[in-house]
């Protein structure tokens, strides 16, 4: 029955309208929190379009990808999947981004690519290949979908510089001596976005402002030194040298999607400068609006601060399986948290995402097989329960609560299966395979303390025969400050290294 019936319906019952019409608009609305107006607003397609234009900002390649930039990708995905779930077809492109991104974001500093390749010994683009190999491997594990199109900035020079041309005819640009700058002043929206103090942050500005006009200012295209060869270099109608880092994204998405973009997706860290940067050269060329909807996710936490390539110490996917842990436990651990909430980083917490995806497996894998179809009242209202949750700014806390919560109850087992594998669309958990484990690498500098572990089990032993209950709890105290967890039982006591 159509809903507008269902809605008659409850008229003609003479149930409350208000309480049908709450139900049906909070089950069927699709609603994201929106960084530009900072609220959550209701998403449909722009007039006339059939498919979801969606931009994100993707990997520098001059380093391995650490677990808190992929934490923003496995955000990315389950907006794809969120969108494809409510029927949307996507058109969806992310960057590589392989030069013009300095180490600084005053525009100072060494170029990422070129420090990758003094630190490595391989040319630059041997860099950008073997990085951009690792990245995609690691995108793959934690089984995120695949855009519609990788576009890298090294092939898009063309498309930069007619960008930058555009912004120069429109008189939105000056030279220094070390390149082309963005005049930030000619452009008045220029703080709306990341809500700065741009009158404060000019007076108070401790940026070596070099030739720059305004602190706000950001170069479009620098000039290579006249004293050395870069590596990565191109002609362009000012000069040799190389794009800045915020124009390729602006080139790249506006020649794939067109001038205005439905959602633009990014680390929370992109805000403040980096999309600030994109929307004021991006409607100063056209005139008209960057981005619909702006999506941001937030920082994965090592104590108390960020996780950084810049601290010298970030942990890998790599890592993660060097200590056992399938990837997937990682993207359940993500999902655990709401993407615009920080999420604290634990060896412990990821160890209990583990415990709870194996545990999920438990439930579901002797499920797969038998899936029907979603049919009864009962199972109609747990998928309508999951749409809202996910359509709610992509709650995937509460999502997997419901999936809990529906393998619990008592529907058959043929409907049971059929929302678990409904659900996953989204989650991407891959509960329709069998669990792979992972087995933990040996540590190359660990001593073999087996013997001394075997003797003090057999002193606690003697302990507890002898009822010393004091001394046996010191040394099971001891022995788990050394990572062994032991378990007593009617053929003695057990232990295995955590």
């Amino acid at each position: 029955m159509p809903k507008f019936l269902c809605l008659i319906g409850l008229i003609l019952s003479g149930r409350k309208i208000t309480e049908g019409l709450f139900s049906y608009i909070k089950i069927m609305a699709l609603i994201f929190y929106n960084t530009a107006s900072r609220k959550k607003e209701p998403f449909t397609l722009a007039p006339g379009e059939d498919f979801v234009k969606m931009y994100c900002c993707g990997p520098t390649v001059y380093h391995f990808a650490h677990i808190g930039n992929l934490r923003t990708y496995i955000f990315e995905d389950t907006l794809c999947r969120t969108l494809e779930y409510y029927g949307y077809k996507l058109k969806h492109i992310v960057n590589i981004t392989d030069v013009g991104h300095l180490t600084s974001d005053q525009d100072t500093g060494e170029d990422k690519m070129e420090k990758g390749a003094l630190r490595t010994g391989k040319t630059v683009w041997e860099v950008a290949q073997f990085y951009m190999d690792a990245f995609f491997k690691d995108w793959h594990r934690l089984n995120i979908e695949e855009p519609t199109l990788w576009c890298r900035a090294t092939e898009h020079i063309k498309q930069q510089i007619e960008l930058v041309k555009v912004l120069e005819e429109k008189g939105y640009t000056y030279r220094t001596s070390d390149g082309i700058y963005f005049d930030s002043l000619k452009f008045p929206r220029y703080a709306d976005f990341a809500r700065l103090d741009v009158e404060n942050l000019r007076k108070g500005s401790r940026i070596d402002m070099g030739e720059k006009h305004a602190a706000t200012d950001f170069a479009l295209w620098k000039f290579s030194p006249t004293d050395k060869k870069r590596l990565m270099e191109w002609d362009s109608p000012w000069g040799v040298g190389f794009p800045g880092w915020h124009i390729e994204c602006s080139a790249m998405a506006m020649n794939y999607l067109g001038p205005t973009l439905d959602i633009h997706c990014g680390g929370t860290d992109h805000i403040r400068v980096h999309h600030t940067n994109e929307i004021a050269q991006s409607e100063c060329a056209t005139g008209k609006p960057f981005s619909r909807f702006w999506m941001h996710g937030e920082f994965l936490r090592l104590g108390d601060a960020k996780m950084s390539k810049s601290s010298g110490e970030f942990l890998t996917v790599d890592l993660l399986e060097d200590k056992g842990f399938n990837p997937l436990d990682y993207r359940l651990f993500a999902l655990t948290s709401h993407y615009r909430n920080y999420l604290n980083f634990s060896w412990e917490a990821l160890e209990s995402a583990r415990e709870a995806l194996k545990s999920l497996h438990k439930k579901t894998d002797p499920l797969m097989g038998k899936a029907t179809k979603v049919e009864s009242e009962e199972a109609k209202k747990w998928q309508n329960e999951f749409k809202d949750a996910i359509g709610d700014d992509l709650n995937m806390p509460r999502a997997l609560g419901l999936l809990n919560s529906v393998l619990k109850t008592e529907l058959p087992e043929g409907e049971k299966a059929a929302l678990v594998l409904d659900f996953d669309r989204v989650l991407g958990l891959k509960l329709d395979e069998p669990r792979k484990e992972i087995a933990k690498k040996p540590d190359a500098n660990a001593v073999d303390d087996s013997a001394e572990i075997e003797s003090l089990i057999v002193q606690r032993t003697e302990a507890r025969k002898s009822k010393n209950w004091q001394e046996s709890d010191r040394i099971r105290d001891l022995l788990k400050e050394k990572g062994i967890e032991i378990k007593d039982g009617p053929q003695g006591t057990t232990w295995v290294r955590k």
